[in-house]
């Protein structure tokens, strides 16, 4: 298997300002989430304030607002540089314009929002083949926070309430933009509760590794295999290669589900994990 060039980024965001489809959530409109520290490294990743990035918009409901933050985000962090693209539908996403500018950019950033628009919209379009091809042979950039970061993986979650997410069948999954196999990403973790979430998730899928982004934390994916920590809050790993035993094949719709032996790590900033091997690192000094 090829290693890719570039880098992922998924961020675990904050105030995602789209079409959640959790209730209890209220959506905000701030940029506050973006720590700048993180929204640095996804430029220093590129080629820094000079980088030229293309933010993309299609998961938000609000897509003009949510571009306008980001310009002035990126415009205080010295990059001016930045483009928006506004795709909302799977004909949009095959304007010739659009696929020029992702060619000619050191970067994109998914915002937050609906993650099963950035699925739909994209899946099997030439827009999502040249991402896909750029980061496999060139050191290009793909960030992505909340939904955004959720699509990068094959396997997404895209529907799931918190509090139900132990009994079978309340969480919905499906194939995401696939930039990173046997893994699946859930964001605002520990904030909303989704523990349970990505447990279901990983036991139904236990070849995935389970990534939990904690609000204003991310992770940068090297080499399509080394995982690192930044930003203030936590990361938790959830490993299910091990699992002994577990019901969820037996059991009916919304009946609780059992689970032996899922492994769980909990990483912070400079933490490393290697996903391949499912090993984790106190810093990045690899034995």
């Amino acid at each position: 298997m090829q290693v890719p060039i570039g880098k992922l980024i998924s961020v675990g965001g904050a105030e995602d300002k789209g079409t959640d489809t959790e209730k209890n959530f209220t959506q905000k409109t701030s940029l506050n989430f973006f720590e700048f520290g993180i929204l640095k490294r996804i430029l220093s990743e590129m080629k820094g304030p000079e980088s030229r990035v293309e933010v993309i918009t299609t998961a938000s409901s609000i897509p003009e607002e949510v571009g306008a933050n980001y310009l002035d985000a990126f415009g205080k962090l010295g990059c001016a540089n930045v483009g928006v693209i506004h795709i909302k539908n799977r004909e949009e996403a095959m304007i010739p314009e659009y696929l020029e500018r992702i060619k000619r950019a050191d970067g994109v950033m998914f915002s937050g929002g609906n993650q099963l628009r950035l699925s739909m919209i994209f899946g099997g379009t030439e827009f999502l083949k040249t991402l896909h091809h750029r980061y496999l042979n060139e050191p290009f950039v793909i960030a992505g926070t909340s939904a955004g970061a959720m699509a990068m993986s094959n396997t997404m979650i895209y529907q799931g309430s918190s509090s139900e997410s132990l009994f079978k069948g309340e969480v919905k999954i499906t194939t995401g933009l696939g930039f990173m196999k046997d893994v699946i990403i859930d964001s605002h973790f520990e904030k909303r509760s989704r523990f349970g979430r990505l447990t279901q998730a990983v036991a139904s899928n236990p070849g995935c590794i389970g990534i939990g982004l904690g609000e204003n934390t991310a992770v940068v994916v090297s080499d399509g295999n080394m995982l690192e920590v930044i930003g203030s809050g936590l990361v938790v790993i959830f490993d299910g290669h091990e699992i002994r035993h577990s019901n969820i094949a037996d059991i009916e719709h919304r009946e609780p589900i059992s689970i032996e032996h899922m492994v769980v790590h909990i990483l912070v900033k400079c933490n490393h994990y290697l996903i391949k091997e499912r090993k984790f690192f106190p810093t990045a000094e690899f034995k």
